[in-house]
């Protein structure tokens, strides 16, 4: 009895000992052999989702309405506006005009056919800046020769040149104030105007016509009566 239950023990360990010898150890190299696809497409649905945390933190997936609004905003900015201009008097075709945006006097005279024969060229030389940009409902207008020193709000702003009395605008142009460009002493020239006066009126400067004091509130009705046959706008 013994030595068969001996036997028996032995046969036990034998086999323990068989059953170890066929556990190989783990091939790294081998399994990814085998799972090679798998592995491929797990690392790069990995991927796609780090890129996309990272762009979304980063603002990339914006509102689309948001676009659209960034969008026409720039089409509007690009919109080329017109100008509509009047030019009248000693012109060959005087009248109203559409014309493109930072248009200038110049190309105003173009299309009105230029200075007609009995235009004051002399003034047009002294007051009119060629070169000034045209603004939206601004009037230029030539007189006749003989009739410059009766023109009265012969222009709108800066149709004359530089508003600071450099590009040949003078303050005083006969028996008319240029109220753009007069010094504060031509200014107290007129009746009724004292240094208060004289100081609103540059205060409120420029103005597109001798009304113009009046809506801004630079004169009173009363002192603008007295001097509205006495002040231009060049």
């Amino acid at each position: 009895m013994t030595g068969k239950e001996s036997n028996g023990s032995d046969l036990d360990i034998e086999d323990l000992d068989a059953r170890r010898d066929t556990k190989k150890p783990v091939n790294f190299e081998e399994f990814i052999n085998k799972n090679k696809v798998p592995l491929i497409l797990i690392l790069c649905g990995l991927t796609l989702v780090g890129l996309g945390a990272f762009l979304y933190k980063q603002g990339y997936f914006g509102d689309s309405n948001q676009i659209e609004v960034i969008e026409n905003a720039t089409d509007s900015q690009n919109t080329v506006k017109d100008l509509v201009v009047e030019i009248a008097g000693a012109v060959e075709k005087p009248g109203v005009y559409k014309l493109p945006e930072a248009s200038r006097v110049e190309d105003l005279l173009v299309i009105a056919g230029g200075l007609s024969a009995d235009a004051d060229r002399e003034w047009m030389e002294k007051v009119i800046n060629r070169a000034a940009v045209l603004s939206d409902g601004q009037k230029i207008f030539i007189p006749k020769a003989g009739e410059s020193s009766q023109t009265q709000g012969v222009s709108a702003k800066n149709a004359g040149g530089d508003q600071s009395g450099s590009g040949g605008v003078i303050g005083v142009f006969g028996q008319l104030v240029n109220i753009n460009t007069a010094s504060q002493k031509d200014l107290e020239e007129l009746p009724g105007i004292g240094p208060v006066y004289a100081q609103s009126i540059i205060e409120h400067r420029p103005y597109s016509t001798i009304e113009e004091v009046l809506s801004k509130d630079a004169l009173k009705k009363n002192v603008y009566e007295k001097i509205k046959n006495s002040i231009a706008v060049y």
